[in-house]
């Protein structure tokens, strides 16, 4: 039986949220993307651009998709994404 892609299992997951490297290469390789690492401390405009998108893309998410519980909850994989990419 194959194994499904890393980005799917424990191992391609940031305990802190989001993927790590094996995961984003995993998705990558599995999708043709191009996924980066997250920018919690942009350097460039084009990084500052993509944490504002990011953030509000997930908030969103956060308030229309999730439970309460989940939202509430410091351990989802939702907050734990807006913690590493610093979102307020």
């Amino acid at each position: 039986m194959a194994k499904s892609p890393a980005w799917q299992r424990k191992e391609g997951k940031d305990p802190k949220g989001g993927l790590n490297a094996k995961g984003r290469a995993s998705y990558n390789k599995a999708t043709g993307g191009n996924l980066k690492p997250p920018a919690p401390n942009p350097k460039t405009e084009k990084d500052a651009a993509r944490r504002k998108s990011f953030c509000a893309r997930m908030k969103g998410m956060k308030e229309k998709l999730t439970s309460s519980k989940t939202a509430n909850d410091p351990n989802s994989r939702i907050n734990k994404s807006l913690r590493a990419w610093k979102c307020k």
